[in-house]
């Protein structure tokens, strides 16, 4: 079995969370690129992914702007397969991931995460849960 590779888009009127993640033969997942894009930027960011990563699917949050994203996505690359997928709570998930990928310091350690909200925007770490939920599933 091959590895699997996906693009994962939160979409959102000025920003979007993008992930490339990919799901390995053994079924372990990695998260080789995350970043978050300026709207303007979806063309040229898909673009560079494209160019970059064997990407099989694209997976679109159906929050905010999700229609836009798939028109835009489809114009871009007609043939690539694309799956919107359902954004329920991903924003709290993605609060806790970021705390696991950027470990509390000073008084944040002392205070519970779950009542913190982070310092950056976790839009990218939305992207990578859509792509988990979808990889996960099969």
């Amino acid at each position: 079995m091959k590895d699997k590779v996906v693009l994962a888009i939160d979409p959102g009127t000025a920003k979007l969370g993008m992930a490339i993640v990919t799901r390995r033969s053994d079924g372990s997942l990695e998260l080789p690129w995350r970043s978050i894009v300026p709207r303007p930027d979806l063309v040229s960011s898909i673009e560079a992914a494209l160019g970059t990563f064997p990407i099989e699917l694209v997976i679109v949050g159906s929050g905010t702007q999700s229609k836009e994203v798939v028109a835009e996505i489809r114009h871009l690359a007609p043939s690539m397969a694309v799956l919107v997928v359902d954004e329920r709570d991903t924003t709290i998930h993605a609060r806790e991931r970021y705390w696991e990928h950027n470990p509390r310091r000073g008084w944040r350690r002392l205070w519970p995460a779950t009542l913190q909200v982070p310092p950056d925007p976790v839009d990218d770490f939305v992207a990578l849960i859509l792509a988990e939920r979808v990889l996960n599933q099969g």
